[in-house]
């Protein structure tokens, strides 16, 4: 009987040493890049004869801690959507299991706004329409969701039943990089969230600077303590080839939401729209596992 395909998401945290285990081909050649900090990794076929995907999640992020003293999470599950959904349910050190048994539960217990690719103004969509969690998600019809989001319907469809047959992909060029984080504690203090905001900003350089890759378009990104999100972003007439500049748009950016109404516990600078010079995902992103 073939072994079932489990997802898993690892998410690191706060720095570029970090980055070598996402290329770290000993547990599975089928790494995914996700972020400057997070990655899928397929470990169906466990290079090191591991016998679980939560075994291999759990040495990898003792292998983190020790090499780096970073924490790191994990998420475990049987497609892309729940891993990603697992490995947020554990920040910033822990790991989390959705099996196929818990699968269509645990979705439809989270509030909308939490699901990956659901953005701030796709949930506030789905609120005026009566959408509040994934429970209420699964309650429409196809042609429902169609009718009132495209097509995208049918993907919002698939993943309110927990449904993802997205594959790994190793190797896909990057659109996109960004670094994200959360706070130990949520802020309300504008200098604390500057501060984080530049941390990450000096971390998504360090990756342009590495994979020779400059964008025209940098976003933040603001996930409050109810987990609404807010993103901003600017758009430059030419590509950013220095630190300073990434670092003053991304603090720029961020002052638009100040004072907040609330705590803030995420923030994460992205950069995109890159010119010729971009490189693909496997030079520029660390480890992520599937298995």
């Amino acid at each position: 009987m073939p072994r079932p395909r489990v997802r898993a998401a690892e998410v690191r945290r706060l720095s570029r040493s970090v980055a070598p285990h996402s290329r770290d081909l000993r547990y599975t050649p089928l790494i995914e890049p996700l972020s400057l900090d997070e990655a899928y990794l397929d470990v169906t076929e466990n290079l090191r004869c591991i016998p679980t995907a939560s075994a291999t999640a759990s040495e990898i992020r003792a292998r983190i801690f020790e090499e780096t003293g970073l924490t790191a999470s994990a998420g475990i599950s049987y497609n892309k959507f729940l891993a990603k959904l697992a490995s947020d349910h554990r920040k910033p050190n822990g790991q989390f299991v959705v099996t196929p048994a818990m699968g269509a539960a645990f979705v439809e217990s989270l509030p909308i706004g939490k699901f990956h690719g659901v953005g701030p103004v796709t949930a506030d969509r789905m609120n005026r329409l009566g959408i509040f969690t994934g429970a209420d998600l699964r309650k429409q019809s196809l042609a429902f969701l169609q009718q009132h989001f495209g097509k995208s319907g049918p993907w919002y469809h698939a993943i309110a039943n927990g449904e993802d047959d997205r594959p790994v992909v190793p190797n896909r060029p990057r659109k996109s990089s960004g670094s994200e984080t959360t706070f130990a504690n949520d802020l309300t203090d504008p200098a604390g969230i500057e501060a984080g905001v530049l941390a990450m900003a000096d971390q998504v350089w360090t990756w342009c600077e590495k994979a020779n890759a400059y964008g025209r378009t940098v976003t933040v990104k603001i996930k409050y303590a109810d987990f609404r999100q807010a993103t901003r972003s600017q758009s430059l007439s030419a590509q950013i080839t220095s630190a300073v500049v990434l670092r003053q748009v991304s603090v720029d950016l961020v002052r638009t939401v100040f004072p907040p109404a609330q705590g803030v516990r995420l923030v994460g600078v992205a950069v995109s729209n890159f010119g010729d010079n971009q490189v693909a995902a496997s030079e520029q992103l660390d480890l992520a596992l599937t298995a």
